[in-house]
C-alpha cells in the first residue's frame, strides 16, 4: 500500500522540478531564432549612374562593405556569449532505487543545486562584455581601414582621370608638331626622317593614352569593389587631384595615435585577458551543490533526505589554467607596447613621405611646369618659324610630357602618405551602425 506521506513530499518536489523546467524554457523562448531565415544575408549594392563624390562613396563603402558586414556579424554574435555568460547552472533532478524486491526496494527522489562560488557568474559576464567591447574595437578598426582604402581608390581614379586629359593634350601637342613637321618635308625644308621620328612620337602618346584609359577602367572597378559591385556604374568622380592634403604636426599625430582604433583594440584585448584570469581565480573556489529529496522505504517512514556535496582541490587546483591566463594578460600588455611603436614609426614615416611629396610638387608647379611649357611654346613657334630645328622641339616637347607626368606622380603621392595614415590612425568621428 502505497504511503501518503511520500506523496506528500514527492508532489512538492515533482511541482519544483517543473516550475524550474518552466523557467528555463522560457528563458530559451527570450533568444534569437538561430535559423538562417531571419537574418537576412549580405548582398552587394550599386552605386547610381552619376559623378561620384568623395562623400558619397565613403557613405556607401561604410554601408555596404563586406569585411564591415564580417565585422558587424562578429559584433552580433558576442550577444549570444553575453546571455551565455549570464546563464545560471542548471539543477539535477536524479532517482535512485535499491534492489528490485518489492519487499526490499526502497527508492529516492532528489534534486542538485549547484551554488556557484567565488563570483564566477561575474566574472563570466564580465568576460562577455569585454568580448562584446573588442568587437566593436574591431569594427571601428575595419571602418577607419575601409574608409582610408576608398580615399585612396578614389584619388587613384581622380589620377587616371587627370592622366588621360594630360595624355589628350599631349596627343594635341604632337599632331600639332607632326603636321608642321609633314608640311615642311613636303616644302623640301627638312629630311622626311624627322617626319618619321615625329610620328613616332605620337605614337608614343598614343600608347599613354590608351594605358591610361586601361588604368581609368581598374581603379573604377577597385573603387567600386569596396561596397560590394565589381561593374561600376560610374562613369567618373568628382574632385580635384590638385588639392593637396594638409600635413599634420607631430603632436596631432601623437594624440591620434593615443585614440587610434588599433590601439584601442589592443587595449579592449588586455582588458578581457584580465578578465579571463579572474574567471580562472574563480574556478579555484570549489561550488557546493546542495541536495533536497525524499526516501521511500517498506515497513519504514519515509525520510526527508538533506545534503551538500563540495569537491576537495587536493590535486586539480586549477594553477595550470591560471598562470597561462597570467601569462597571456602579460603578453597582451606588451602587444600594446609594440602596437602604440609600430604605429607612430608608420605614421612619422607616412607624414615624411607626404612632406617629401608636398615639397616635390610645389617645386613642379611653380617652377618646372612653367618653365617646360614657356620652351615647349618657344620652340614650337621657331620651328614653325624655321630658327629651331626639329631635334630642338621635340627636345622640349618631350621635357614638358616628363615634367606633366612627374606632376601627376608626385600628387598621386602625396594622396598615397596621407590615406596612409588615415589608414594606420583611423577617423575617431565614424559612427558604428550597430
Amino acid at each position: 500500500m502505497r504511503n501518503p506521506a511520500f506523496h506528500s513530499v514527492l508532489l512538492p518536489l515533482t511541482i519544483a522540478a517543473f516550475s524550474i523546467i518552466s523557467e528555463a524554457t522560457a528563458a530559451q523562448s527570450i533568444l534569437p531564432d538561430f535559423g538562417s531565415g531571419n537574418v537576412p544575408a549580405y548582398a552587394p549594392t550599386t552605386e547610381p549612374e552619376a559623378t561620384l563624390t568623395l562623400a558619397a562613396a565613403i557613405q556607401l563603402a561604410l554601408a555596404n562593405n563586406p569585411d564591415i558586414a564580417l565585422a558587424r556579424r562578429e559584433y552580433a554574435a558576442t550577444e549570444g556569449a553575453l546571455i551565455q555568460g549570464r546563464a545560471r547552472p542548471n539543477p539535477e533532478l536524479s532517482f535512485l532505487q535499491e534492489d528490485t524486491r518489492s519487499a526490499t526496494r526502497s527508492s529516492a527522489l532528489q534534486i542538485n543545486l549547484p551554488i556557484e562560488m567565488g563570483g564566477k557568474r561575474e566574472a563570466r559576464i564580465d568576460v562577455s562584455l569585454r568580448g562584446r567591447e573588442l568587437a566593436s574595437a574591431e569594427l571601428t578598426q575595419r571602418q577607419g581601414e575601409v574608409r582610408a582604402a576608398v580615399i585612396g581608390a578614389f584619388f587613384d581614379v581622380l589620377s587616371a582621370q587627370e592622366r588621360i586629359r594630360l595624355a589628350q593634350e599631349t596627343l594635341s601637342l604632337t599632331q600639332r608638331v607632326t603636321d608642321i613637321t609633314g608640311k615642311r618635308v613636303i616644302a623640301g625644308k627638312i629630311s622626311p626622317v624627322e617626319e618619321t621620328k615625329a610620328r613616332v612620337a605620337e605614337a608614343q602618346v598614343k600608347v599613354e593614352l590608351s594605358q591610361a584609359q586601361g588604368d581609368l577602367r581598374i581603379s573604377r572597378q577597385k573603387l567600386s569593389t569596396l561596397w560590394g559591385n565589381a561593374t561600376p556604374r560610374f562613369e567618373r568622380v568628382d574632385g580635384a587631384v590638385a588639392d593637396l592634403p594638409d600635413v599634420p604636426s607631430v603632436a596631432t599625430l601623437d594624440r591620434r595615435v593615443a585614440q587610434s582604433p588599433s590601439l584601442r583594440r589592443t587595449e579592449v584585448e588586455l582588458q578581457r585577458r584580465v578578465a579571463l584570469t579572474r574567471v580562472e581565480q574563480s574556478k579555484r573556489t570549489p561550488d557546493p551543490t546542495i541536495s533536497l529529496g525524499v526516501k521511500r522505504a517498506p515497513e519504514s517512514t519515509n525520510q526527508i533526505l538533506l545534503g551538500v556535496s563540495v569537491p576537495l582541490p587536493f590535486f586539480d587546483g586549477n594553477q595550470g589554467n591560471l598562470l597561462e591566463a597570467l601569462r597571456r594578460e602579460d603578453k597582451a600588455r606588451d602587444e600594446i607596447t609594440a602596437n602604440r611603436l609600430r604605429l607612430q614609426s608608420e605614421v612619422l614615416q607616412a607624414r615624411e613621405r607626404l612632406l617629401t611629396a608636398r615639397a616635390e610638387v610645389d617645386a613642379l608647379r611653380n617652377e618646372v611646369l612653367p618653365g617646360a611649357l614657356s620652351a615647349y611654346e618657344a620652340a614650337g613657334k621657331g620651328f614653325d618659324a624655321g630658327k629651331f630645328s626639329f631635334l630642338e622641339t621635340l627636345d622640349a616637347q618631350r621635357t614638358l610630357i616628363q615634367a606633366r607626368v612627374q606632376y601627376l606622380r608626385a600628387l598621386a603621392e602625396t594622396h598615397r602618405a596621407a590615406t596612409e595614415i588615415e589608414r594606420l590612425l583611423g577617423d575617431t568621428s565614424i559612427e558604428q551602425k550597430q
